[in-house]
C-alpha cells in the first residue's frame, strides 16, 4: 500500500534531501521517524526530487510503501511524525493513494522561488540572498523570458550528472515582487535538472549587474555547456514551493499553493 506525505523543511542544516553516507539529510530524518512511528525499519521514503545542501522546501511530497494498511488513523500518524521529527521538518498530511502514483515520476509540474533581499537582514539570512551589488530586474526579466522558448538546459545542468536528458518544458520564468516589496524569481517546469535553478539565477544575476547582455545570455543557452554559464546562486535563497499531480488517484493537496 502506498502513502503520500506532504511536508515542509528548512534546509539550512541539511545536506539536501537525498540520503548521504556521512551527512544528515531530510530523507534520513523522515525514514527514522517513520520507523519509530510504525515500528517498521524497512520503510524508505521516495521524494518528489532532490534539493541541494541548504535549499528549502515550503511544499514537498514523498511516498512510502507498506504491505499492510497503517493501523492507526492518518491524522494520528501525522501528529506522531511531527512529535518525532526535528523542528525544521513539518509533516502536513499523510494520505493513502493509488499504488500507481509516484512522488517523483507522477509529478506533472514543480515550482521554485528564489528570494532576494534588498537589504542586509539578520532575520532572513537563511531564507533569502542579499547580493552585494545592484540588480536591474527589468533586464533580468527580459533575459528570463528567453528561457520559455528553450527546451535544452544543458548550459544550466550540473556536470557529470546521471540525467538521461537535459530537456525540460518551462511554463513560467519571471521575477516578481512580494507584498513586502522584495523580488523573487518564480520558475515552473515539468522537471528540473540538478542545480539548474541556481545556475539560471546566478547567470541572471550577471545580466542584472551588467556583466552580461542579452546576446551573451542567448549565447550561453546555445552553447549547451555548463562552463559557459555563471556560478550558481547561493542555496539559501531557493525554495521548492509547489508540486502538482494528476487528479483522481487518491491524492488531494491539503494546503493552497504558494503564489
Amino acid at each position: 500500500m502506498r502513502y503520500f506525505i506532504e511536508l515542509a523543511y528548512d534546509g539550512t542544516r541539511f545536506h539536501g534531501w537525498q540520503l548521504q553516507p556521512n551527512a544528515i539529510s531530510v530523507q534520513e530524518e523522515l525514514n527514522g521517524a517513520l520507523a519509530k512511528a510504525l515500528r517498521n525499519t524497512d520503510i524508505n521514503v521516495v521524494g518528489c526530487g532532490r534539493t541541494d545542501t541548504g535549499v528549502h522546501s515550503e511544499y514537498y511530497v514523498a511516498h512510502f510503501d507498506v504491505e499492510n494498511p497503517v493501523d492507526e488513523s492518518l491524522e494520528w500518524l501525522t501528529f506522531k511524525l511531527n512529535s518525532i521529527l526535528p523542528s525544521d521538518i513539518c509533516v502536513m498530511s499523510v494520505q493513502q493513494v493509488d499504488d500507481s502514483l509516484h512522488a517523483r515520476f507522477s509529478a506533472t509540474m514543480r515550482t521554485y522561488h528564489y528570494y532576494v533581499a534588498s537589504r542586509k537582514n539578520p532575520f532572513t539570512r537563511f531564507k533569502s540572498y542579499h547580493p552585494p551589488f545592484q540588480l536591474d530586474f527589468d533586464k533580468m526579466n527580459e533575459a528570463a523570458s528567453l528561457l520559455l522558448s528553450e527546451e535544452d538546459f544543458t548550459s544550466f545542468a550540473r556536470l557529470h550528472s546521471n540525467a538521461k536528458t537535459n530537456i525540460c518544458y518551462l511554463q513560467q520564468a519571471e521575477w516578481l515582487v512580494d507584498s513586502n516589496g522584495e523580488y523573487y524569481f518564480r520558475i515552473s517546469a515539468n522537471r528540473f535538472l540538478r542545480n539548474m535553478v541556481r545556475a539560471i539565477v546566478g547567470t541572471l544575476f550577471d545580466v542584472g549587474r551588467g556583466k552580461l547582455d542579452m546576446d551573451g545570455f542567448k549565447a550561453i543557452i546555445a552553447e549547451k555547456d555548463r562552463q559557459a554559464a555563471s556560478s550558481s546562486a547561493a542555496p539559501q535563497g531557493l525554495s521548492l514551493v509547489d508540486v502538482v499531480y494528476p487528479e483522481g488517484r487518491g491524492f488531494a493537496r491539503s494546503i493552497p499553493p504558494i503564489l
